[in-house]
């Protein structure tokens, strides 16, 4: 009985580890981050381009400035990167609907310092036609990105 406890517990240790150096942490994303758009990323967001307005006048894109920490497929232009979310102010569970299907995720709130996982295409201009928010100036030097999928990052 000692023996079998013994092995069990080494094959316990052995499977956490393994669960502990998974690439992705052990965190397991939505299959949607790789397969809509063309971009997927890693990203720290780091301003969200201010305060987002009340949803209850139109629907519109908020534009807001990000680190990138990782490039899981596609191509980006330089290590910061403008990212558009349609209607900020709701969750990415509930923020999919009549003019705009293809958007959602997990993340509840947008803030400053927290790290998302990101599926992305660009330019907006090319995949959204509605209202953009941008109070970030400095955005204007690359292309602006469109998040279809939004997830908290491990």
């Amino acid at each position: 009985m000692r023996a079998y406890l013994q092995v069990a517990c080494r094959i316990l240790a052995i499977c956490a580890t393994i669960q502990g150096c998974s690439k992705s942490g052990g965190v397991a994303h939505d299959p949607k981050l790789s397969t809509l758009g063309t971009i997927e990323v890693t990203a720290k967001l780091v301003d969200t381009g201010g305060e987002f307005p009340p949803n209850d006048l139109y629907d519109y894109a908020h534009v807001m400035k990000y680190e990138v920490q990782q490039t899981h497929r596609g191509k980006i232009e330089g290590n910061v990167i403008y990212v558009g979310h349609y209607n900020p102010l709701k969750a990415r569970n509930a923020v999919a609907d009549e003019r705009v299907k293809d958007v959602g995720g997990n993340v509840t709130k947008f803030i400053a310092g927290d790290v998302h996982r990101m599926a992305l295409v660009a330019p907006i201009d090319e995949h959204f036609m509605g209202g953009i928010v941008n109070k970030l100036p400095e955005s204007g030097k690359g292309p602006i990105y469109w998040a279809l999928w939004t997830e908290r990052a491990g």
